[in-house]
């Protein structure tokens, strides 16, 4: 098992305590493991090795026990007794925004409701509705809560789809047979979620041997197996499809391996109007297949320039290579800044020193801290009397010079009412604001939009946090006026956050193009709560990469004074 594994081991455990009753210290211990090891960037074993887990910020003697006990059997004693004691439907239950765990009880409870198709028999029936603090409209929250989760089931949030890939293409690579292993599907396409695993594996004769091979380790089992493809199922539920093949049909499988459909029927559109067609086996004129040892190669024979993976949706990318008119995207390499980070002033892992040299091996030239405000009482926000004494620390780190300067900024929480946290005169201390909505996601549209635009009226906000507030897999966005924000930030001078954290992913990239049409600044922002999380940013590239947008799209592709003028222009 790896860290993520275990993070979701200790999550349920938090969650079926609390489904119990459990005293809520015990259950938040579980739960705080959980993040610290979702956090993690490490290998566990050679952590352990090293005697390095006790040092683990968040891990206490029971949960480093239960740590250990799962590195050595894969197993948990405390997880199968809790699994027996709770249904597991209750559970699920907890996954469906606006159902805690009073609501699951009381649930459970009054009518006997066990799973996700008893509650949803329930909410259509009445019987949810008439429970006291429900009603009809809770009921269809939960009806469209059901469905969203029953959409989401089978897919893997795409840094746990990224190491799954890592661990399966390092037992491939190990194959004596085997040349390379490349990564296709919607992963090599940096889409927010993965439902299957594609993997392309160029062997020197197509490995007949391979499906065998494979028995071995963390396959469960084969569906399909043959020369072309191989689909099987790995132990935790992952589907992955392989594809062998030779050196030199590697450009058209994986072309083709890696999607997506759309863009697949508009190349073979184009490839029959120039007098080819595109066939299983790859392009064919007169009956005789075209080399495709690249994907170069197979573009050049349709009249096309490369088109890098993320574009290719089907979303006008065909005719903009045609035409000439591809956009030169962004690259992690042109961020000079790392935004949105959070330090031990808040909830973060790491000290302002660790946080700074970090950044600077990464290769940036400045780090953007931003604590959270002290309004959402779960995160430990940096409290009024505590700022002078984190920005004295800020000081000294700049004044050591080895690491990435470190600009003061702080996440504000966007309060009910669209008001900022902290008073005027507490935010003038900070160079930037980056403000977010963190609670009462439950208004409607219209007073969510004006909520937000009321604190982009605020002139000490830069950038507009997460602004949707998905959580993928979790909770749907909320009903904001996309239009009228973005607008409002052109207006301004906001920049709209790419949030990185790979549970966000928010903005979607589905309307960053609407967004820069609009005028908007975008910046990217890792949402790290320690130096382990700073590859959250790869995500995040990815997201705008998908949304066609390049370096001068981006707010932290600028110098730090340039970034910081572009924050004294709303003071």
């Amino acid at each position: 098992m790896d860290h993520h594994d275990i993070a979701r081991v200790l999550g349920e455990i938090a969650a079926l305590l609390e489904l119990q009753g459990e005293n809520p210290f015990r259950v938040r211990a579980y739960r705080t493991a959980a993040r610290t090891l979702s956090a993690y960037g490490g290998d566990l074993r050679e952590a352990r090795a090293a005697g390095a887990l006790p040092e683990l910020r968040g891990l206490g003697p029971a949960t480093l026990e239960m740590v250990e006990e799962l590195l050595d059997t894969g197993t948990c004693r405390m997880l199968e007794d809790l699994r027996d004691q709770v249904p597991p439907g209750l559970v699920d239950m907890l996954r469906i925004a606006g159902l805690g765990v009073a609501k699951v009880r009381q649930i459970h409870n009054s009518l006997q409701v066990d799973s996700l198709g008893e509650l949803e028999v329930a909410a259509r029936d009445g019987r949810l509705a008439s429970l006291p603090r429900f009603g009809w409209k809770t009921a269809e929250k939960i009806l469209k809560g059901i469905q969203f989760l029953r959409q989401a089931d089978g897919a893997l949030l795409v840094h746990h789809a990224r190491a799954a890939a890592a661990e399966l293409v390092g037992v491939l690579e190990a194959l004596p047979e085997v040349v390379a292993v490349h990564r296709a599907g919607s992963l090599r396409r940096g889409t927010e979620l993965v439902r299957d695993l594609d993997l392309v594996v160029v062997a020197r004769d197509a490995p007949a041997s391979l499906a065998e091979r494979l028995r071995e380790g963390r396959v469960a089992e084969f569906t399909q197996a043959s020369e072309t493809a191989i689909t099987l199922r790995l132990t935790g539920g992952t589907v992955v499809d392989l594809f062998p093949c030779t050196p030199d049909r590697l450009g058209f499988v994986l072309l083709r391996a890696t999607g997506s459909e759309p863009h697949l029927q508009q190349l073979a559109a184009r490839a029959a109007a120039r007098g080819l067609r595109w066939t299983a086996e790859g392009l064919v004129r007169s009956d005789r297949p075209l080399a495709a040892p690249t994907e170069d190669a197979v573009y050049a024979a349709l009249g096309l320039p490369w088109i890098p993976p993320e574009l290719r949706e089907g979303r006008g990318e065909v005719d903009a290579a045609a035409a000439g008119r591809l956009p030169c995207l962004v690259e992690r390499r042109d961020l000079r800044g790392f935004l949105h980070c959070h330090s031990a002033y808040s909830d973060g892992a790491d000290t302002i020193a660790v946080w700074a040299d970090a950044a600077r091996a990464e290769g940036y030239d400045y780090l953007g801290l931003t604590d959270h405000s002290p309004a959402t009482a779960f995160t430990g926000g940096l409290a009024a009397e505590a700022i002078p004494r984190q920005h004295a620390e800020i000081d000294a780190a700049n004044a050591r010079g080895s690491g990435a300067r470190v600009l003061k900024g702080v996440e504000a929480d966007i309060l009910e009412d669209g008001t900022l946290d902290y008073a005027p005169a507490v935010r003038r201390q900070f160079e930037f604001v980056i403000a977010s909505v963190h609670t009462r996601f439950g208004m409607d549209a219209e007073q969510l939009t004006a909520r937000v635009l009321r604190a982009m009226d605020d002139p000490s906000m830069t950038v507009l946090g997460h602004p949707t507030g998905r959580l993928l897999l979790s909770r749907d966005p909320f009903p904001l006026d996309l239009d009228r924000v973005f607008a409002c930030a052109a207006d301004r001078g906001i920049a709209i956050e790419i949030n990185a954290d790979p549970q966000r992913l928010d903005l979607d990239w589905r309307v960053l193009r609407q967004a820069v049409t609009a005028g908007v600044t975008i910046a990217i922002g890792a949402d790290a709560h320690g130096v382990a999380n700073m590859d959250h940013v790869d995500l995040g590239v990815a997201i705008a990469r998908k949304g066609w947008l390049t370096a001068d799209h981006i707010l932290n592709t600028r110098s730090a004074d340039e970034f910081l003028a572009f924050a004294r222009r709303r003071r």
